[in-house]
Formats: C-alpha cells, structure tokens, sequence
C-alpha cells in the first residue's frame, strides 16, 4: 500500500468519524428538543386535527430543511422540523398516557426503541457492513405500509392496523441500518441530512412500538 493510499484512508476514515460524531450529537439534541415539545403539546391538550396540521406542516419544512442542509440555516431548520415533530405528537402521547399505565407504557416503548436504536446503529458502525442493498426493498414497503395505512383510515379494523404497525417497526430496524451504512460507506456525507434521516427512523419505530405495545388497551 502507497503513502498516498494510507493518507487517503485516514483521512476518509477522520471524515467519517467526524460525521458520525456530528450527526449523532445533533441527533441526540433534536430528540431532546422534540421532546420537550411534545411535553409542552400535551400540556396544552392539542386536539387530533392541530395534531394532524401540524405532521402536514413539518412536511413543508423538511423541504426547505434539505434545501438548506449544505447552509449554516439547515441547523434551524432542522430544529424547526424536529420540533414540529415533536409537537404534532401531544395528541397520541395524551391519548395513550390516559390509559392504565399510560405514562409506563410510554416509558416502555421510548426504552425499546432507544435500545434497538443503539444495537442497530452500533452493529453497522462497528461490522461496516454496506447495507445498501437493502434499499430498494425498504421503499416499496414504506409505500406499501402509507398506503395500507390510508385505506385503514376509511375501514378501522384494529388487526390491519396492529399488522401495519408491526410492518412499520420492522421496516425501521431496517432503515437504522441502512441509513448508519450509508454514513459509514460515504453514501451521506451531510451530518444535517444524515441526523433528519435517523430521526425519522427513530421517530417512526418509536410511534410504531407505542401502538402495539398499547393496542391492547385501547377502547
């Protein structure tokens, strides 16, 4: 191996540590934030139609979020999103921390995920494996479970929404390590891109575990 070969490596391998450890900082503070807003949404008893337009309005600032990523506004941005996110769950949290044991089922589920979260993630850093074949995959089920969730909307059946939930969950463990390879791999070099893309996974499992872990309470 040449010098130049080794000086490349090392600083590919310095890049991606820095990315890792950006993205992960950052990733960490969003959820805090987001938490802290849906603390305050649920203090304020936000009804399921603010809930739902303000999911709908976190949609348009991501847009402008991964516009401005490459920007020094993208770290506003981001928390703007993460923060609506955040908000727009004050609804479910409410309804799910009405029932018997509501505050340790939610407890429950955040302690799932963040487990899973962090095995996940800490396997693909650690193995380095490149799970980008996976991708092709994850999005057809991703359309997969949004549209089996619209016509559950209009039909209510409480077994095909247990059944999309637990495809949503399985979907993000597989997301978790797609896109931590993808950081690994150079497939993301934007810590800003690289924090929304894991925030949504988490976000996403999270709310998924919360529904089946509760299912078997709700009226």
């Amino acid at each position: 191996m040449t010098q130049q070969t080794l000086y490349s490596t090392g600083a590919s391998t310095l890049e991606v540590n820095k990315l890792l450890k950006n993205t992960y900082m950052l990733l960490s503070m969003t959820l805090a934030f987001s938490a802290v807003c849906a603390g305050i949404a649920m203090a304020l008893q936000i009804g399921p139609m603010l809930s739902i337009g303000m999911s709908l309005g976190s949609l348009a600032i991501l847009f402008v979020t991964l516009r401005k990523a490459e920007s020094a506004a993208g770290l506003f941005w981001v928390f703007a999103f993460t923060g609506m996110q955040g908000a727009s769950l004050g609804y479910i949290l409410n309804h799910y921390a009405g029932m018997a044991n509501g505050p340790e089922l939610i407890m429950q589920a955040l302690g799932l995920t963040s487990v899973i979260f962090v095995t996940l993630s800490g396997y693909a850093i650690t193995t380095k494996k490149d799970f980008s074949f996976m991708r092709g995959f994850l999005i057809a089920g991703l359309v997969i479970m949004f549209v089996g969730l619209l016509v559950n909307m209009f039909l209510g059946n409480s077994m095909v929404f247990m059944a999309l939930n637990a495809g949503i969950a399985l979907l993000m463990t597989g997301f978790i390590l797609y896109d931590t390879s993808r950081i690994i791999n150079g497939g993301e070099t934007n810590y800003i891109r690289a924090t929304i893309s894991l925030y949504l996974d988490f976000l996403n499992l999270f709310i998924a575990l919360l529904h089946l872990m509760g299912i078997g309470g709700d009226d």
